[in-house]
């Protein structure tokens, strides 16, 4: 396949909400079986270390229930089956070859009690009321619609529960700002093509941050979605951010 072909596949900010999803399930498809590898390089090996700091803010009661929506290879998942024994977990993802990367992972680990499910983000196939809390890590930048993202989630937890994102963010400080376009524009889409074989997937990636919202605007999204007590706390000079709303 071309390198063309492959950026006819790249979602775009121009797109219908129907072709963008298509595009991502298709872009994820392909670069499935090197995800976690390559989150690894361009984390510096620290992604682990968010996902570990964002499941404990969930804050999961024993006996209840988690939803890791967006799951990919099943990372948060796995990590909360781990910390969380007596917690009921679903990890949930539109694209089936993440879910299989991700339950691959899981017969590895001999880790057979999460439940894996093929759910669209903003449709979520779950009665309202269900979960204790809702965790989303690198999704909302794949979407079409936040708004929407955050209704679903905030639909599906039951009062008091907790939503909590995991999001990269466009750092605002020179010369973190300028490093970081070096960085992710420049490496991002060279591992995409020594690793992926797919630049253009890698190419989508920084560009995918530089229009996400910031993450005061991302908060309104997450109070008009009916959420209250909403905090975020940047990690990673200001690249990261973990998002916390209560229901």
């Amino acid at each position: 396949m071309s390198s063309d072909d492959n950026l006819q596949t790249v979602p775009s900010q121009s797109e219908s909400g129907a072709a963008q999803k298509r595009n991502i399930r298709t872009l994820f498809t392909r670069i499935a079986p090197s995800y976690d590898r390559i989150n690894r390089l361009l984390s510096l090996g620290l992604d682990q270390n968010w996902r570990k700091d964002a499941l404990a803010r969930t804050q999961v009661p024993p006996g209840g229930k988690l939803l890791d929506i967006a799951t990919g290879t099943g990372d948060v998942a796995l990590l909360a089956a781990e910390r969380l024994p007596d917690v009921q977990i679903v990890g949930a993802d539109l694209t089936l070859a993440m879910l299989d990367v991700a339950r691959g992972k899981a017969q590895k680990q001999a880790v057979r009690r999460i439940r894996w499910v093929n759910s669209d983000g903003l449709a979520l196939a779950f009665p309202d009321d269900t979960f204790d809390a809702v965790i989303s890590v690198f999704m909302l930048r794949n979407i079409p619609d936040v708004a929407q993202a955050f209704t679903e989630q905030t639909r599906v937890v039951r009062s008091g529960g907790r939503v909590v994102c995991m999001e990269m963010t466009w750092p605002r400080r020179f010369p973190i700002t300028w490093l970081f376009w070096l960085y992710f524009f420049g490496l991002a889409p060279l591992l995409g093509q020594l690793i992926a074989k797919n630049r253009a997937a890698y190419t989508y990636l920084p560009q995918s941050v530089k229009q996400f919202p910031a993450p005061a605007a991302t908060a309104k999204v997450m109070e008009a979605a009916g959420l209250r007590e909403i905090s975020w706390e940047l990690k990673m000079l200001g690249t990261v951010a973990v998002f916390v709303g209560k229901k």
